[in-house]
């Protein structure tokens, strides 16, 4: 479980995040979703404390990931933010190795190895694992920096918009993949979204956040109404049926 009490982060006198309080059960994936500067990705990232709190505490499986050793903490909960400067003369496969860095320190065993694989194949680029990353679509490294997660094989997965530089078929791709990873490896997934329509689809419950502030949560059918949603995103939407479940439609 994560809980986030009391939770503030100041940026000026007139812009800060919190107080936020929050818990996100065990299991499944739980999409943050929002307008632009509501505080989604500032709340992943003092999750997984790349980003320090002003006030409040956050726990990760109990433990206070402002006090925790990063060593300890690196094998509960990893975390992919959007902005990746990537080496170009990494291979994929020694991208993806880097996620075993917590537990091997840079000295790869067979298992390391063998769980790099697992990731690699995760991701379906078995045929791009040899390959430099600026020989790569921005799409392909997108996925390469994402399968760094599933090698560190933690239960706390957090997620910073993994769908940018992907188009439509490797976006569907990456949520069914996310989602197995969930229910198959039994992974805690947390997600930063801006398509409310694939949280909506495959994720399990939503958390709403506006200006700073969670504004409500759910699961994905009480969320995805349209008075909940014209309330988050100031602007007309409908929730319609479609033949796969609720989809909303902005005016």
């Amino acid at each position: 479980m994560i809980t986030a009490t009391g939770v503030v982060k100041k940026y000026s006198d007139e812009v800060a995040i919190g107080p936020l309080d929050l818990t996100i059960p065990v299991g499944g994936i739980t999409a943050l979703v929002g307008p632009n500067g509501a505080g989604k990705s500032t709340l992943l990232t003092m999750i997984g404390r790349l980003l320090g709190m002003d006030e409040g505490t956050i726990e990760v499986a109990g433990y206070d990931v402002a006090r925790t050793d990063s060593k300890d903490l690196a094998k509960i909960v990893s975390i992919l933010r959007q902005e990746n400067h990537f080496v170009t003369r990494l291979t994929v496969r020694q991208l993806v190795g880097f996620g075993r860095f917590p537990y091997s320190r840079g000295r790869l065993t067979t298992a390391d190895e063998e769980l790099i694989s697992r990731a690699i194949d995760f991701l379906d680029l078995r045929d791009l694992e040899d390959r430099y990353l600026d020989q790569l679509s921005g799409g392909q490294r997108q996925r390469a920096y994402v399968a760094m997660v599933p090698a560190q094989d933690t239960a706390y997965v957090l997620l910073d918009e993994p769908l940018n530089n992907l188009d439509m078929r490797h976006s569907v791709q990456m949520m069914q993949h996310l989602a197995r990873a969930a229910t198959e490896l039994g992974r805690t997934i947390v997600i930063v979204l801006h398509d409310i329509n694939f949280a909506g689809h495959y994720a399990d419950r939503i958390c709403a956040l506006k200006d700073g502030q969670v504004v409500a949560v759910g699961t994905s059918d009480e969320m995805m109404t349209d008075d909940v949603l014209t309330r988050v995103f100031d602007s007309e939407v409908e929730v319609v049926d479609g033949p796969r479940g609720r989809l909303a439609v902005y005016y």
